[in-house]
């Protein structure tokens, strides 16, 4: 079972029984996804098997790495689902690297500090920030 972030009475998560049924009516093509994890260490597993086998596409995601060809983000890779990558790391997907070499794969690099910082921001409603690893 698992507790949706979506809560229809603004008190009580709603209880669904899957990743499918938790995203279920919140996806839509074009999306931005932040998903959590450290390599493939505490990923989203079954959050992302559900967009894999969702129709969503033309995604942004904002994430530390890229998964690898067959595990963690690296399965929506694979199904082309991702426009861009947002990421401090994407060395180890095969794929990624052959999808953003032929123009495939719209890439934005930042230092893993800066990433973590644009995401809590962002998360605080905070527009900007300044850090000195951007300057210069």
């Amino acid at each position: 079972m698992l507790r949706s972030a979506c809560r229809k009475d603004g008190n009580v998560p709603e209880i669904v029984e899957n990743a499918a049924e938790a995203v279920n009516g919140l996806l839509f093509d074009g999306m931005t996804i932040v998903a959590g994890g450290f390599g493939l260490c505490g990923i989203p597993e079954k959050l992302i098997l559900a967009l894999r086998d969702s129709s969503v596409r033309g995604l942004t995601v904002i994430s530390n790495n890229a998964g690898t060809d067959d595990f963690g983000l690296g399965l929506l890779l694979k199904t082309r689902q991702i426009k861009k990558m947002i990421s401090s790391y994407v060395g180890e997907n095969k794929e990624f690297a052959r999808q953003y070499l032929q123009g495939e794969l719209e890439l934005e690099f930042n230092p893993q500090g800066t990433l973590a910082e644009r995401m809590r921001a962002g998360g605080a409603g905070i527009p900007a920030f300044y850090t000195k690893t951007g300057v210069g």
